[in-house]
This record gives structure tokens, C-alpha cells and sequence, in this order.
């Protein structure tokens, strides 16, 4: 299998800002959606690009990435200003919390390491110097175990892009999946039983699980959508998905039709949450639910017409 266009896949803002067609610019819009209603309410809007929310663990705030910085927005829409995150300045769209909120994991280029693609570091919630974990790359994390100890993420290693484990202190790395094409978006059940994925192993992009050392893996979708990043609700009896309304092999782009669903973990049924919209890469990359798991954020976009 040729893996050169694969480069498309990679959940970056650089990509997706590479992907607006020429002359247009973005809009980007923040949402809120309610489980109970179904309903979605938009509470931030801007003339820009930004992505991928996460929702702090105490609820005080979602937390966005731009242009390679990280920034936060109460849950009513007010911009609370950057993280700091010290010399790593280009952060792309996969970061999150660990489940206690005291850690914030983050995937960024350094420049400064010698190390090409991206990384991944951590660093307190609160901001400050990250600290490097990885020393490969590229390296894009997307979940951590409930005690802490673990983290998971999607890298390339020998041009195959697999999931790997790490402990959160760092050290030596462990391939959890060896299937040919893309296995991307671990991410840990709240009791620590499953590691959650998407992969292109059956010629489609489904969701899978597997368990934390990478054993008995399971298919749980099976539609024709190309549907990425499992997010597990708090409860840990549903996650919401993202589908792509047409096949798109194992590319994650920016700019299609997409719509958000949940997904039943025991029974697998899967219903719609939203209407189609304009989306993709950046709407829901990383864990994005309420603490309470009752609402969970994701980003809608609009083309505009750049200034003459």
C-alpha cells in the first residue's frame, strides 16, 4: 500500500488551512450540542479558523487551538484569553486533559528539538514549559487511561501510521496495532477496559475498540460513512462520532459534508445527533463532553470571499 497521500490525513491546522480554496477565507463557529433536547447552540463566531474543542474537567471552560496557539472560551462564549504553553507555539488539534484536569497533553512541531512532524508534550492545565514525551515523529495524542499512568496516540513509524502507548512520564513507546492502513484516535473508556479507534483495516473507515494492550480488537460500525474519533461520554455507554457523508478512503480533510452521531458501546446502534453540515478536520478531533456528560462542543465552518 503507497502511503505519500496519507500526509492528508494528519489532524493538523496547518493541513486544514491548506485545504480553503483559493480566495476564500473561514468562519468558524463554536457549538454547543444538548443530548437531552438534540438541539445546538451556537455560542461563539468569528471571521477565522479555529479547532477542536476540549472541555476542562471542572467545566469552567472549552479550550481551542489557532494558528499554533492554544485558547480558552467559557461555555457561554467568552474569549478567557491564551494558555501558555512557553516556546512550543505550534500547537495543532490534538490535545486534551488527563481525568484529573491537572495535566494538559498537547501535540506541537519544536524547531528547537531537531526532530521532524509533530510531537507530543505535556504540561500543567494551567499552562507554563511543556515537557517533550515523545522523540519520534510524527506523534499526535489523543487519549489518556483513567488513572493517569498511560497516554495513546496515532504516529508513523516506517511509513505506516499505527497506534502506540507511553507512559506519561515518558520512555519507550508500544505499538498497539500492526494492521496495514490507518489506525488514528485512541482514546480510553472511562473505566479503563477499551482503547476506542478508527481504522481503514477493512477497506472503510469504521470504529473499532480493542483492549488497553492491544488485543481482541472489534469492529463497531459497519456503514458506508467514513466515520473517525470515537469519544467516549462520561457514563462510558455512548461516544459520539464524526461521519463523512462520502467515502473518504483514509483522509480526515477539511471542508466537507459531514454530521455528528451516538454510538450505543453495548448494542452498536448508532443514531443521527446533527443535520449535515460544512465541516471535517478541526470540528471534533479530541474528547469534547461536558464534565457532567450531558453536552459535549464541536466547530461548524463557512467559506467567505476574502477582501479584494
Amino acid at each position: 500500500m503507497k502511503y505519500t497521500y496519507l500526509l492528508a490525513i494528519l489532524c493538523i491546522s496547518w493541513t486544514s488551512l491548506s485545504q480553503i480554496p483559493a480566495g476564500k477565507s473561514v468562519i468558524s463557529s463554536l457549538h454547543i450540542f444538548d443530548v437531552k433536547t438534540k438541539k445546538s447552540t451556537e455560542i461563539l463566531k468569528e471571521h477565522r479558523h479555529f479547532e477542536a474543542p476540549n472541555w476542562s474537567v471542572d467545566g469552567s471552560h472549552l479550550l481551542i487551538n489557532s494558528l499554533g496557539l492554544l485558547e480558552k472560551i467559557s461555555p457561554s462564549g467568552v474569549k478567557l484569553g491564551q494558555l501558555p504553553t512557553g516556546t512550543i507555539q505550534k500547537c495543532n488539534n490534538d490535545h486534551g486533559y488527563s481525568f484529573d484536569g491537572k495535566t494538559l497533553y498537547i501535540s506541537s512541531s519544536d524547531p528547537s528539538s531537531g526532530i521532524s512532524g509533530s510531537l507530543i508534550f505535556k504540561v500543567d492545565s494551567q499552562g507554563g514549559q511543556p515537557q517533550r514525551l515523545t522523540n519520534q515523529g510524527p506523534s499526535y495524542w489523543h487519549g489518556i487511561s483513567p488513572d493517569g499512568k498511560t497516554m495513546v496516540y496515532c504516529a508513523e513509524r516506517n511509513k505506516n501510521f499505527d497506534i502506540y502507548a507511553m507512559d506519561t512520564q515518558g520512555g519507550q513507546e508500544i505499538r498497539l496495532t500492526t494492521e496495514e492502513g490507518l489506525d488514528d484516535g485512541p482514546e480510553y473508556s472511562p473505566d479503563g477496559k477499551f482503547i476506542y479507534f478508527n481504522s481503514y483495516r477493512t477497506g472503510k473507515m469504521q470504529i473499532w475498540r480493542m483492549h488497553p494492550d492491544g488485543s481482541n480488537a472489534e469492529q463497531l460500525t459497519f456503514d458506508d460513512y467514513s466515520t473517525w474519533f470515537a469519544h467516549i461520554r462520561p457514563n462510558g455507554k455512548e461516544a459520539v462520532v464524526i461521519s463523512y457523508l462520502e467515502d473518504q478512503k483514509q483522509s480526515h480533510p477539511f471542508g466537507h459534508q459531514v454530521k455528528l452521531r451516538l454510538l450505543n458501546l453495548k448494542n452498536k446502534k448508532i443514531q443521527d445527533l446533527t443535520e449535515a453540515f460544512y465541516g471535517g478536520q478541526g470540528s471534533i478531533n479530541v474528547p469534547s463532553w461536558s464534565p457532567d456528560g450531558s453536552k459535549f462542543a464541536y466547530v461548524r465552518y463557512e467559506l467567505e470571499d476574502k477582501n479584494p
